[in-house]
């Protein structure tokens, strides 16, 4: 099996087009219009990798000023420096970079692109999606597992309520996620995320 898009299900396409765009990431992610009941945390987070401080910074306020609302500051911690928002469409953004100090020029270049998908249990779908033909690259135990995938995003689990926490939302959370991933196969995950054929999903 490959991982090959992520699709948001969004209320408004148009404007969630433009919200992207602005931002540099309507190439990246490709987007549906639903009006699937979902609320509190979808329980997925995307997370944009920049290479310093001023990136993270100048990310989060362009988002900001196309109308996301922040979730947690941008401010540095022991990892490097980051800051989260929610996008209009309610999907949850990390901004980060390793660095604790800029080194160049200010640059929107994006590094990574990663979906973490909030898993109650990381090991049972790691497994799952081991049976299913993806090769992990990176794991800690029922903590954290990362796939080797190729194309624009990678794919990464994360346990639910640690994913809640990191993101600076409640776990809770009810309702579509508003997810649609592309790949070879299509099935339900043991967290209720939904896979289809890649040739299938929308394109932003």
């Amino acid at each position: 099996m490959s991982f090959e898009t992520v699709t948001l299900e969004v209320a408004d396409p148009t404007a969630a087009a433009r919200f992207y765009s602005d931002l540099g990431l309507g190439t990246r992610i490709g987007l549906r219009e639903s009006d699937a009941p979902t609320s509190g945390f979808r329980g997925f987070s995307l997370s944009v990798t920049v290479s310093q401080p001023s990136g993270v910074d100048a990310f989060v306020g362009a988002a900001l000023d196309a109308g996301a609302t922040a979730l947690k500051p941008a401010t540095k911690s022991f990892w490097g420096y980051g800051g989260v928002v929610r996008a209009p469409d309610g999907a949850v953004w990390k901004i980060a970079t390793s660095s604790k100090k800029d080194t160049g020029p200010l640059t929107r270049e994006i590094e990574q692109l990663v979906l973490l998908l909030g898993a109650s249990d990381v090991a049972e779908s790691k497994r799952f999606y081991v049976e299913h033909g993806l090769t992990v690259a990176k794991s800690f135990g029922r903590k954290y597992v990362e796939f080797a995938t190729s194309g624009p995003v990678k794919l990464a689990l994360y346990g639910r309520r640690a994913l809640a926490k990191d993101v600076g939302v409640p776990e809770e959370g009810s309702g579509s996620h508003r997810l649609v991933l592309g790949g070879s196969g299509a099935f339900i995950d043991p967290d209720g995320f939904a896979w289809e054929a890649a040739s299938l999903t929308a394109a932003s």
